[in-house]
């Protein structure tokens, strides 16, 4: 059962679920940042000060009428904190030792409000699928209830102030996360990204500033948080992801057309070595992981289930492996686990495809 329960709490349950062109984004995420107009900002207060915002940010959440959980960073282990960087529940800037930082989740963790990060306030809301307009829908149903208890740093012609000047304005950060194989495999994904900074977006990795593509995964949102409204922001970005979605169907069935068959045995390969290799270090893993998604979406592949995929792009990195295995493990160790364990789930899911039991 040790297994199992750790399965079952490995994925948040917002991303087991299906949403809008969920074949090609993964998830919508909108971020508020947000700070306090009576406290220093993070990179300047004290510790006490820092306090002092934490039991402020306490009370107020104690009154939104939402029903969050408070983890408190200093209270965590270094794996455990690695472990909601790498479910994006928490950013990695507030996983150092922030004073007095903390994270507020919801029990399906797709609320997650972290407190003293670059801000005093950064309230993210996780949806599957293109559900930007519903993710901003509910942060903001969440900020407003902040604010009735709260007085925001706010500036009558700037708008809301940020520690880092990007965010002056609405405070704003919204972004997707989108699986574009096709688009990489036809080589336009480096026409694209230039073309996408002109309308004031940028293209990052999984992980977001500074991270890479991993599996063909890249996070698309906003730079720009100042003379438009929230609305607008997330207008403009919704009208690109629609564009790159629909390039990213044209690049699948342009291949299916012209490599069909390399493409299929791609798609098969890929499967057999996460079914089968015993040693498999992370970027491999990620590459056979999205080979196989592409398969799963084109119809290659009909019994394995994207929700499966899902789970081991977040289980097979290296802070769920190193929590999975109890303590510390070298990077060799790391591949030995990552293969045994990507194979043991697609054994569970075989066995509940033929009623059997898992173990």
């Amino acid at each position: 059962m040790t297994l199992e329960r750790f399965l079952s709490h490995a994925v948040s349950s917002w991303m087991s679920e299906e949403g809008p062109d969920s074949e090609i984004v993964l998830s919508s995420r909108i971020r508020l940042a947000r700070n306090s107009r009576h406290h220093p900002f993070p990179t300047v207060f004290s510790a006490e000060e820092a306090v002092d915002v934490a039991s402020v940010v306490k009370k107020s959440m104690e009154q939104i009428g939402e029903s969050l959980e408070k983890l408190e960073m200093d209270e965590l282990q270094g794996l455990q904190k690695r472990v909601l960087v790498e479910k994006h529940l928490i950013s990695p800037n507030l996983a150092e030792d922030s004073t007095a930082a903390a994270v507020w989740l919801s029990d399906q963790e797709d609320i997650s409000i972290m407190v003293n990060e670059e801000d005093h306030l950064r309230i993210q809301c996780l949806y599957p699928g293109l559900q930007l307009k519903e993710a901003l829908e509910k942060a903001n149903q969440i900020d407003d209830a902040l604010e009735a208890h709260l007085d925001y740093a706010f500036d009558e012609q700037l708008g809301y102030l940020t520690t880092c000047p990007t965010n002056v304005g609405t405070g704003l950060r919204a972004s997707v996360m989108m699986h574009l194989p096709g688009l990489m495999m036809t080589h336009q994904m480096n026409r694209i990204i230039p073309a996408i900074g002109q309308f004031g977006l940028v293209v990052r990795g999984i992980y977001g500033e500074g991270s890479e593509a991993l599996g063909n995964i890249f996070q698309i949102s906003n730079q720009i948080t100042l003379g438009k409204s929230e609305e607008d922001i997330v207008e403009d970005l919704l009208r690109v992801v629609h564009q790159i979605i629909a390039q990213e169907k044209a690049a699948r069935e342009a291949l299916v057309q012209t490599s069909g068959i390399q493409l299929e045995d791609r798609v098969f390969r890929s499967y057999g070595i996460l079914r089968y290799s015993r040693v498999i270090e992370s970027k491999e893993a990620a590459k056979c992981l999205s080979d196989v998604r592409l398969g799963i979406d084109l119809g290659y592949i009909k019994d394995v289930p994207r929700s499966i995929l899902n789970e081991l792009m977040i289980l097979t990195q290296p802070g769920f492996l190193q929590q999975y295995a109890g303590g510390f493990l070298r990077p060799f160790e790391r591949d030995l686990r990552r293969a045994a364990l990507i194979r043991e789930r697609l054994e569970m899911d075989d066995l509940q495809d033929k009623g059997g039991t898992n173990l």
